[in-house]
């Protein structure tokens, strides 16, 4: 008979005793969700800026830079108004636009009109709101393309 010498070697030497489980964290699918996150939100960002769908007039006219969001009053061809993208009626404009202007009546009010839009609406839009005591009153346009003139 042979003597034997040491412990026979058991099936989970290499493995702590009493935790089966693995203990290190795989990363690797949470940073393929992020990737896929980044992309989506990368894709849907520009199309959340869009607005109220008008034909703006061209011209040659610098286009400006701000730095915030800006107060829009927007007139489609048939004569509907919009604030920002709300539809509104003419008289309830004004008291609106005071309700909402963070700096007072200094606050920079953007008027888009279509380019089919009646020449006296517009100035409707815009002599209520300079009744109302806004003076920072602004026409906004589509910069024209070297292919029309």
């Amino acid at each position: 008979m042979g003597v034997q010498l040491g412990r026979p070697p058991s099936r989970h030497s290499s493995r702590r005793r009493g935790s089966p489980y693995m203990s290190e964290i795989n990363v690797t699918p949470m940073v393929d969700v992020m990737l896929v996150l980044l992309i989506v939100f990368m894709v849907a960002a520009p199309l959340l800026t869009v607005g109220v769908p008008v034909d703006l007039p061209q011209t040659k006219a610098k286009s400006l830079t701000e730095e915030e969001e800006p107060l829009t009053v927007t007139i489609q061809a048939d004569g509907t108004i919009y604030l920002q993208e709300t539809e509104i009626a003419l008289d309830e404009l004004t008291p609106k636009v005071v309700a909402i202007a963070k700096n007072g009546y200094d606050e920079r009010i953007y008027v888009r009109g279509d380019r089919t839009v009646d020449y006296g609406r517009v100035m409707k839009v815009m002599g209520a709101l300079n009744s109302a005591g806004f003076r920072r009153i602004a026409l906004i346009n589509d910069p024209e393309s070297g292919a029309n003139s």
